[in-house]
């Protein structure tokens, strides 16, 4: 299994033939000039919330790569509008079984609504069950007390957690947020993008390591294999 990060909140799962994309967020973010959203390629498309920093490349990629769109309802009923038809709506605490593995919608306590205007339903996060490996992607958030739960039922293996503060979780409490989930390998998302969520990347690190975790902050178009 490779985690590929495009940058912002936008990573790759490849596992075996299937290539699944969270929040593609590519051609507007003046860090990831070095990815061509073009060759990006999935089969599978998962979305946390229908912010315009989450969804921007989604439409373009869909029509390329005829993937399986995955989120909430009202997400998914945006994309059937749009024509799309392959799809899975899916709302908190739900599972499925999809041909890589099991995915899980859950909480995420952050705002909604899609680039149009339309209402995007509540966000969320996903549990993802592929390649061995259990991994919780937890999308835009606060730090919120159903992250217990997770630790106690899910206990990802590893998690992918917005650090950037101000619209986000910071650093502190993605290190609370990593007790709660009882996983001490992170994936820092959510960071550097635009200026309000600027990031001193060594300060984190080391506050992730004397906290007894270790945070990985991934250089966009970079690969790390399991």
């Amino acid at each position: 299994m490779e985690i590929k990060y495009y940058g912002h909140s936008c990573f790759e799962i490849v596992s075996n033939s299937n290539r699944i994309l969270f929040d593609p967020f590519i051609s507007p973010n003046e860090l990831a000039k070095n990815i061509n959203v073009d060759e990006v390629e999935c089969n599978y498309m998962l979305i946390s919330h229908g912010h315009q920093d989450h969804v921007a490349d989604a439409e373009s990629i869909a029509k390329r790569c005829n993937p399986t769109i995955v989120s909430n309802f009202e997400i998914v009923s945006w994309f059937q509008d749009k024509g799309f038809e392959k799809v899975q709506p899916m709302n908190h605490g739900g599972n499925w079984k999809f041909d890589f593995g099991r995915v899980k919608y859950v909480n995420a306590v952050h705002s909604s609504v899609l680039p149009d205007g339309t209402y995007g339903g509540n966000p969320g996060g996903f549990i993802i069950e592929v390649g061995g490996k259990r991994i919780y992607y937890a999308g835009d958030t606060a730090l919120h007390m159903d992250m217990k739960l997770i630790g106690e039922f899910d206990r990802p293996d590893i998690a992918i957690l917005p650090i950037g503060d101000n619209f986000t979780m910071g650093i502190d409490d993605a290190i609370r947020a990593s007790d709660f989930i009882q996983c001490d390998h992170v994936i820092g998302m959510h960071y550097d993008t635009f200026p309000y969520i600027k990031l001193k990347h060594e300060e984190a690190i080391a506050k992730f390591k004397a906290a007894g975790k270790n945070l990985t902050l991934m250089e966009i178009g970079s690969s790390i294999k399991y």
